[in-house]
């Protein structure tokens, strides 16, 4: 028998909706119209002119046939159309799929048949790519161009241009709003390293509550200058358009990631956020000082991935840029555990202060929990920052699960946790800290080398610019570890006297035996591409 709270007091349209990110852009319409929301260029668009621009995006996608559950991908960099698809595409009741431009046109075709893709919006630098994933095709998806005058390059290639379609579109189009929260939001690839790409779905609860996420762990204010530096298909730019839009703030857009790009944009618009891998902060670093554009005003940038080294966030710092580590993947709608930092900290050196940045820390306060256990058995492992175990997600900001893949999905819930694949440990205050991910452990002689930990060594080098450390097959150990490395310009350091550094730093077994020079591959988020390394390393013999 229920309780009295359990009777007449029925869930009901006047009490309950479907949470959606939806919700943020119609609420900032409301309150700040006149407000400005994009600046691409000479361009500039209000938040009332967003508004309506994306109703009639998701009009013109209905006038055109698209429904509930379609698939819209949209192939560009960041400019104000994809801005406007973050809105538009949902609003029309579909599926948002953000494309990789990194991607080649194989890559792109699997995507597309696999989601099932009804329309793409196509930025004309990548149509060629475009056409040629389509040319493969049997059932051909309709292609709209956005010719974007700040574009260099790329032939129309649509049956209709982006402007001309919105204009197909009704203002006073009464939009789709979720009939659920669980409904799918966007749909999003992984790297692929291995086989196929999966296709990771989320829902617009998880998106509504990690947008919010971003806002409350970052402490960010109204009306922010947010800068897009983080390519906005990479897992829908962390949330971050829905988040901008929640806290009616500017898009400053940004087509190509560039040192004096970025440099110049947070000068010119008084940019007080950013996104980035560490790598792009090594680039604003690495910018010689005369070349520099300056700015007077505090900025924040969240970056993700590797922990950046005490040098780089000494390098941001003295530009003004205050740096926060998250962690995050994909199937987590991006950044979800955040380091819970402490003012007190804030007087620390420089070498402990970077300590305890590297530490991910805690989850979201949108997400639910988190927990470093072992795989097998999900026992949770002590909190004595040395017990290594994979680290274990669950929350309402975790996906629906992989498009067309129920046995991977069941795999990667295995025991109501999400099981990221990362391996970590627990300090004594309850922060955890990502070693490396599980593919990327070296086990030389039977010991277990992190390769994160090695790098963070080779990082602290004055002449290292990027540093990705890989197993290397070994007769005698099995595996050793091999670093290759991307040097400072102008540097003549050389091979032997980086490993005698890191063998100065690091107990000797875990010391690279073999050094590489070079250009370390990347995504188009500048993440250094492992498997490729690896692939190398093995080649080696």
């Amino acid at each position: 028998m229920g309780s009295i709270y359990d009777t007449d007091l029925d869930r009901n349209d006047a009490n309950h909706v479907p949470l959606s990110p939806i919700s943020f852009l119609t609420r900032t319409a409301r309150a700040y119209p006149e407000k400005l929301a994009v600046i691409h260029g000479s361009l500039r668009h209000s938040w009332g002119e967003v508004y309506e621009r994306s109703v009639r995006l998701a009009s013109a996608l209905s006038k055109r046939g698209v429904k509930r559950g379609d698939t819209v991908a949209v192939m560009a960099p960041n400019i104000p159309a994809f801005v406007e698809a973050h809105f538009g595409v949902p609003m029309s009741g579909a599926v948002l799929n953000a494309l990789n431009i990194r991607l080649d046109a194989e890559a792109i075709a699997f995507i597309l048949k696999h989601g099932e893709a009804k329309v793409i919006l196509v930025d004309r630098e990548f149509s060629s790519v475009i056409a040629q994933a389509v040319e493969t095709l049997e059932t051909k998806p309709l292609i709209i161009d956005i010719d974007d005058p700040l574009a260099e390059q790329g032939d129309l290639i649509g049956e209709i241009e982006y402007e001309a379609f919105l204009k197909e579109g009704d203002p006073g189009f009464e939009f789709h709003r979720p009939t659920d929260e669980w409904d799918a939001i966007a749909l999003n690839y992984t790297s692929g390293t291995t086989g196929d790409p999966k296709g990771v779905v989320t829902h617009h609860r998880g998106a509504y509550l990690n947008a919010l996420g971003n806002a409350m762990e970052w402490d960010l204010p109204h009306f922010p200058v947010y800068l897009w530096t983080l390519p906005m298909f990479h897992c829908n730019g962390w949330c971050f358009p829905w988040t901008i839009a929640a806290k009616a703030g500017v898009n400053v857009c940004l087509r190509r990631v560039e040192p004096f790009a970025i440099l110049s944009a947070i000068s010119e618009h008084k940019v007080s956020h950013l996104c980035g891998a560490p790598i792009v902060m090594s680039l604003m670093i690495q910018l010689p000082e005369k070349e520099r554009p300056t700015f007077d005003h505090p900025v924040a940038m969240m970056t993700a991935g590797a922990s950046p080294p005490a040098s780089v966030i000494s390098g941001m710092e003295a530009m003004g840029v205050t740096v926060t580590h998250t962690y995050g993947l994909t199937e987590v709608y991006g950044p979800s555990i955040a380091c819970a930092w402490k003012p007190e900290w804030d007087e620390l050196p420089l070498k402990e202060r970077a300590r305890l940045k590297a530490r991910q820390g805690l989850p979201y306060i949108t997400q639910e929990d988190l927990m470093v256990a072992n795989p097998e058995t999900l026992e949770p492992l002590p909190w004595d920052g040395e017990s290594l175990g994979e680290i274990m997600i669950r929350g309402n900001a975790v996906m629906k699960g992989y498009l067309k893949n129920p046995a991977t999905t069941e795999k990667s819930f295995a025991g109501g946790w999400f099981h990221t694949g990362d391996l970590a440990v627990t300090h004594p205050d309850g922060h955890v800290e990502i070693k490396d991910r599980s593919k990327d452990i070296i086990i030389s002689g039977g010991e277990n080398i992190s390769s994160v930990e090695v790098e963070d060594v080779l990082y602290s080098h004055p002449d290292v610019a990027a540093a990705a450390v890989v197993a290397k097959p070994d007769a005698k150990w099995g595996e050793t570890p091999c670093a290759f490395i991307e040097l400072k310009s102008g540097s003549d350091v050389t091979p032997e006297a980086i490993i005698a550094y890191a063998r100065e730093h690091l107990a000797h077994f875990k010391a690279p035996r073999l050094v590489v020079f070079g250009e370390l591959p990347k995504t188009a988020t500048g993440k250094i591409q492992k498997f490729m390394l690896r692939k190398r390393a093995r080649e080696m013999g």
